[in-house]
């Protein structure tokens, strides 16, 4: 089959492409404004990548057109369609379908699904439960939304079944945003887990989503498609999941977080013992650090056990855990006669995100290491104004804190006032660049945060730096 992907450098869809590719299909794409390590990984594959969504694509003539849900109906100010090429596949009938869609219908048939849900964490806990079972010979396939840099590619088919085990294992990150414009239902719905974690839940997605209700009712959908052989894992800490868990629940529950859960943590993020209703069961010492991704562990450590995995042997893998890129990776760091000045990239775009990544940070720092928190508010739901009131909150254990205000409907320098001088906005890259030039001194740690390439900060601020 030739499928042809419209918005095929999201990650989601840049997956959907390797694993089409895996399988054998002729796979081509589309899309605008590309940037790493998505199309990176597109093109080690050999995959045509097509700069935008003109109408010429129909002589591709592919089996299947998949749509991404970047693709819209929307026209331009001058009347004419955003994307013509959906236009013209719609006027000549030929066959498309949605990426979750395609995604069900084509690689999860058959296969024991681990679906990871939740506001926070989704990328980071696919990474780790995939990596556990690895590391446990089951050679799970994986579609994970973003390159883990355990295993360099962000999506693979994975091994057959086995002898011990009946299903093919795959792990899959289960995004609540809507799965294209034709299919306003969560993407996770078309997933059909055996496995499904239910890791976090608040109000994001201010874009398609009214309010929090409107969010639990679709991860009460998820639910419902838990068949009742099968496990939900839920975050003990959270009442808005135990909102959802109360609408119904079909399947056996195993909790984490909370202290009375079936899987607790003891000791701190880097280095806990973790605790299977009240004892011990396994030990994790790792590089990775934060509060919420002690948490994420714990969630994989429940999740993998119901396909056979102890405790022990899951907390041992994750010792060799090598996180996400874009999660707290080093992108370079400047040496000064008087200390280092390392920079990060994050992909933190949601208030408690800032806020858990920073704190994360400032836990393995001395105390006189000074945070630099850059970001831009650039998730549609940031956009819209509608968590503007949490940035002070979200970004307190910062010492310094840079806001690109480009593209904003909304007053940043207003919005983080309560901040005084800790904080300073900027409306373009390279003023924000300048801003950050000024303060930074040595043995400081630049935190950069966006969900997109951040106009190639990350470089810019580590070439500047290198010729101060």
């Amino acid at each position: 089959m030739h499928i042809h992907i419209l918005g095929i450098c999201g990650t989601f869809m840049g997956g959907l492409a390797a694993l089409a590719r895996e399988a054998g299909h002729k796979v081509t794409g589309c899309d605008t404004g590309v940037y790493p390590p998505m199309s990176d990984q597109l093109r080690a594959l050999g995959i045509e990548l097509i700069e935008g969504f003109g109408a010429d694509q129909l002589a591709l003539k592919p089996d299947m057109f998949v749509v991404g849900n970047v693709v819209s109906r929307a026209h331009l100010p001058d009347g004419m369609p955003k994307f013509p090429l959906m236009e013209a596949i719609l006027d000549a009938g030929l066959p498309y379908t949605s990426g979750p869609q395609w995604l069900a219908e084509h690689v999860l048939q058959g296969r024991h699904v681990i679906a990871i849900a939740g506001t926070h964490g989704k990328t980071t806990t696919t990474a780790m439960t995939a990596w556990i079972l690895e590391c446990a010979g089951l050679k799970p396939g994986f579609l994970v939304g973003g390159v883990p840099m355990n295993f360099d590619v962000s999506a693979r088919l994975g091994g057959p079944a086995t002898e011990s085990f009946a299903r093919p294992l795959f792990v899959i990150e289960a995004d609540e945003y809507d799965t294209a414009f034709f299919d306003k239902r969560s993407k996770f719905v078309h997933y059909r887990p055996r496995t499904a974690v239910l890791n976090n839940l608040e109000f994001d997605h201010a874009d398609i989503f009214d309010n929090l209700a409107a969010i639990e009712r679709q991860f009460h959908h998820l639910v419902r498609t838990v068949p009742s052989t099968g496990r939900v894992v839920v975050n003990g800490l959270e009442e808005s999941l135990t909102r959802v868990l109360h609408q119904g629940c079909w399947s056996e529950v195993r909790s984490f977080g909370a202290a009375v859960s079936d899987f607790t943590a003891t000791g701190e993020p880097h280095e806990f013992d973790v605790m299977h209703q009240g004892q011990k069961a396994g030990h994790v010492k790792w590089a990775i650090t934060g509060v919420h991704n002690q948490l994420n562990a714990l969630a994989a450590i429940a999740a993998v056990q119901h396909v056979g995995v102890s405790a022990d042997v899951a907390a041992k893998a994750l010792g060799s855990f090598e996180n996400v890129k874009r999660r707290m990776e080093v992108r370079g760091s400047v040496t000064r006669s008087n200390g280092i000045i390392t920079v990060y990239d994050d992909f933190a775009h949601h208030p408690t995100a800032i806020r858990t990544t920073i704190d994360g940070l400032r836990r393995r720092l001395g105390p006189n290491q000074r945070i630099l928190a850059v970001f831009e508010p650039r998730s549609n739901t940031m956009k819209l104004g509608a968590m503007k009131a949490l940035l002070p909150w979200s970004l307190e254990e910062a010492d310094l804190a840079f806001c690109h205000s480009g593209g904003l409907g909304w007053d940043a320098r207003e919005a983080l006032a309560p901040m005084g001088a800790k904080a300073q906005v900027a409306g373009s890259i390279d003023e924000l660049v300048a801003q950050v030039l000024r303060q930074v001194r040595a043995g400081d740690h630049i935190l950069c945060m966006s969900n997109g390439g951040f106009g190639g900060i990350h470089l810019k601020l580590l070439q500047l730096l290198q010729n101060k």
